[in-house]
């Protein structure tokens, strides 16, 4: 069983009277994209900046795994971020919320430059420069002032030069905040296709829904703890208490038919919905009235054009986690 390549243990940390996180674990496994989600001030972007060695924490520890000097070596050895910021310097690349190139340096010169920070030679610099060009698609742009780059083109510059010492572990901290729908997309695609060339990726993002099919795993925080971790599908199956069950009939009396189905099945349907091109009902069990639903649609005269059970989106499920006042892990 393959080992993390990042292990935080017991990590607590606190602001004047205020406590940031309190007490979290979590293993990053090598190759992952793995999503942090929380409210505002939950302390992601502090936890962020905890496992890169920026800030440390009153209570706990973060160890990164040292990569093997002898391949058939069976035991992994761990060593702290802390006191090995050296070494992690090269391993770790972190691109956070607000730009941190040089506005009067163009695209090829702040690549350049940062990968100067990490003494990398000629050769090798000119040749992660050109890759970072292309992978980004900032090719037709490397002459360009940073200041004059779109908000989309920023974002890029900012991951590129993050990786131009090829790191193992990529930190993104709301990598596309800010940004139009189209730039999201975008962005995301171009952190699958960098995950695919191996580097693991820990993101924060409030959109939660576009984590869904990019994070393998995503931690869930909430008053400095996490409280839930897993895939998309994991957390919803823990955390969901509710399904969806959405129909689309014609001719689509879909008050009346809500009214008439809240009424008929009482205590089985908790709420309804009508959407204006679909009627939306929530309920906990829709497998055992699935059958007598679809008889009592046939009885109103509704014909139906789509019926789908659907559980909750990322977003729903946040929010319903947000709004509970206790949590059992």
């Amino acid at each position: 069983m393959e080992e993390p390549i990042l292990k935080a243990e017991k990590i607590s940390k606190s602001y004047g009277s205020r406590r940031i996180l309190k007490n979290i674990s979590l293993d990053i496994m090598p190759g992952e994209i793995i999503g942090i989600i929380g409210a505002s001030g939950s302390g992601k972007t502090t936890f962020l900046n905890i496992l890169i060695g920026f800030i440390k924490p009153e209570e706990g520890h973060v160890n990164f795994k040292q990569p093997k000097i002898v391949a058939h070596e069976n035991n992994a050895v761990y060593k702290s971020v802390y006191k090995n910021q050296k070494i992690v310097k090269n391993m770790y690349g972190f691109a956070s919320q607000v730009p941190s190139f040089y506005e009067k340096l163009t695209v090829r010169e702040n690549l350049e430059y940062f990968g100067e920070l990490y003494n990398l030679s000629q050769e090798t610099l000119q040749a992660n420069v050109s890759t970072l060009l292309k992978l980004m698609d900032l090719e037709n742009s490397a002459n360009i002032l940073g200041k004059n780059l779109s908000g989309g083109m920023e974002r890029r510059l900012d991951i590129a030069c993050s990786l131009i010492h090829n790191p193992a572990i990529l930190i993104m901290d709301e990598p596309t905040a800010d940004l139009d729908p189209i730039l999201r997309n975008n962005i995301w695609k171009l952190i699958e296709k960098i995950n695919s060339k191996g580097t693991t990726i820990i993101l924060a993002s409030h959109h939660l829904n576009e984590l869904e099919t990019l994070c393998s795993r995503i931690a869930i925080i909430k008053g400095g703890e996490i409280v839930g971790i897993g895939s998309a599908e994991q957390l919803k199956s823990k955390f969901s208490h509710n399904k969806e069950i959405r129909i689309q009939s014609y001719p689509g009396n879909y008050t009346a038919l809500g009214n008439y189905l809240l009424k008929k099945f009482k205590t089985k349907i908790n709420s309804f919905e009508n959407q204006g091109n679909e009627l939306l009902i929530i309920c906990n069990n829709p497998e055992t009235i699935l059958n007598e639903l679809i008889l009592s649609l046939e009885k109103k005269k509704e014909k139906i054009l789509e019926l789908k059970i659907v559980k909750p989106s990322l977003d729903q499920l946040f929010i319903s986690i947000q709004s509970e006042k206790d949590i059992k892990k």
